[in-house]
């Protein structure tokens, strides 16, 4: 049975907005606005050719079959290993799980490192603030704020809609910016800690990209639920006018998100 048209439509990414990257953003270690920019594009040229390759064998969407944390994890990791190819000044750490993700060049033998404190670490998230790491640490921390479909979708009626950048991030976190959340003895969800609303105005003030068409209203949104941007559920005709986003002066970013990260 040959796939809808809004599977078909979604395997193509949403490009990058043309007027998005914030010139002034300050970025450590030599990594520049363009660097990162060239990054993005290459992510949204892999997630479309393996998508479209995926359904050329009648296959759903990378984000439509892989745990939401998985997807989010493969973002980050793409961004962490693409920046470095781009910039000539950072290099990915080579340690299994180290941390930060990009080292100076040059300032560790193998470019690998177990913990230090000079470097920039990498997360990709669907959520807009409450970013969560494993640890309460010192850091420079950059997010990649995206958009797209999750494995559960299908079932719910949510419309197919391709993945697309909504904002990136970053700034020099300390201790005082994260907040650690323990878990009961009953649970058995990963140990994590968030980001504070004092880390978050940290990174909007730095913000390095948002998507001007979500942050100023747009056609192509309904609504938004639980702080993630969605599109309408699967109905016939165009899609409704959207909801007021942030006000056009707001500088903040754009919606508050839970902290779950999944």
């Amino acid at each position: 049975m040959p796939a809808p048209k809004a599977e078909i439509l979604a395997r193509t990414c949403h490009p990058l907005h043309p007027k998005g990257f914030n010139k002034n953003a300050e970025i450590p270690y030599g990594v520049t606005v363009a660097d990162i920019k060239k990054a993005m594009d290459e992510f949204l040229d892999f997630l479309t050719f393996l998508n479209t390759q995926l359904g050329t064998r009648d296959m759903p969407r990378l984000e439509g079959f892989l745990m939401s944390a998985n997807f989010s994890s493969i973002v980050g990791e793409f961004m962490g290993a693409s920046l470095p190819k781009h910039s000539k000044t950072v290099v990915k750490n080579t340690y299994h799980n180290g941390h930060p993700d990009l080292l100076p060049k040059g300032c560790h033998e193998n470019d690998s490192c177990q913990h230090g404190e000079e470097g920039i670490e990498i997360k990709g998230s669907r959520y807009l603030k409450s970013w969560q790491g494993h640890n309460v640490e010192d850091c420079w921390l950059m997010v990649f704020v995206f958009d797209a479909n999750r494995a559960k979708d299908e079932g719910e009626g949510v419309t197919p809609r391709p993945f697309r950048f909504v904002k990136v991030v970053g700034a020099q976190l300390t201790k005082a910016d994260w907040k650690f959340a323990g878990r009961s003895e009953e649970s058995r969800r990963t140990i994590t800690a968030s980001v504070l609303d004092s880390g978050y105005a940290k990174m909007e003030v730095n913000w390095i990209y948002r998507d001007m068409d979500l942050m100023h209203n747009t056609d192509t949104l309904k609504d938004i639920e639980d702080g993630v941007l969605v599109v309408p559920k699967a109905q016939s005709g165009p899609s409704q006018k959207a909801k007021p986003a942030a006000p056009k002066d707001d500088q903040s970013g754009l919606f508050p998100a839970k902290e779950s990260e999944a």
